[in-house]
């Protein structure tokens, strides 16, 4: 699931999602006063817009560049308060303590025997900011999915808050019912929710 992969599957639509704002972030967000936030795997670009139109300066970062290129073309209008960003964030970490939103919205992030591309993610959060991650409830999901993808190597939000120090504290850790349908071909039906405030 390289940029290569992502590439070639954005490339094969017009649009591979809805254009709609992830269910989970708009309703753990709606409250948090804007800043700056990093919205990590952005797609076509939807999470970033509804941030932006909120107040928030975001930084919206995908490994796609066939995404990014599509969400930028749909983003005119607001191009002084999203910075559109090519990075594979497993690799290249982004600034630590910069951000007081860090979005992961279903993003595959493989699990690293030093967690050194999660470690990064979580350091990027500024004292009292936010950290809120959603992924696919794994029993929705086959063992094994496409092109031979296994669900078990990739973090959940569950992973996640177990990496979570003492300078966290937990607000959101549960599974719920979608609010939006699950996307075309997919059997999600619940998703798994973590929402954290960085202390200090």
């Amino acid at each position: 699931m390289d940029a290569r992969y992502w590439d070639e599957k954005y490339g094969q639509r017009e649009q591979l999602f809805s254009g709609d704002p992830n269910g989970v972030l708009v309703s753990e967000a709606a409250d948090l006063e804007p800043g700056q936030a990093l919205d990590a795997g952005c797609g076509e670009g939807a999470d970033a817009l509804w941030l932006a139109r909120r107040g928030w300066l975001v930084t919206a970062v995908d490994i796609s560049l066939v995404a990014l290129r599509r969400a930028a073309e749909a983003s005119a209008d607001l191009a002084d308060r999203v910075a559109w960003t090519r990075a594979d964030l497993a690799a290249v970490p982004p600034p630590a303590g910069a951000f007081d939103l860090v979005s992961v919205q279903y993003v595959p992030l493989r699990k690293q025997p030093d967690h050194t591309g999660l470690r990064g993610l979580l350091a990027s959060v500024a004292p009292g900011g936010t950290l809120l991650v959603a992924g696919h409830d794994l029993t929705d999901l086959p063992p094994h999915h496409e092109n031979g993808f296994d669900p078990a190597a990739f973090y959940e939000p569950s992973d996640i808050a177990e990496h979570l120090g003492g300078d966290w504290t937990v607000l959101v850790e549960e599974t719920r019912a979608r609010t939006a349908p699950a996307p075309a071909g997919t059997h999600h039906t619940h998703d798994t929710v973590l929402r954290a405030r960085r202390e200090r």
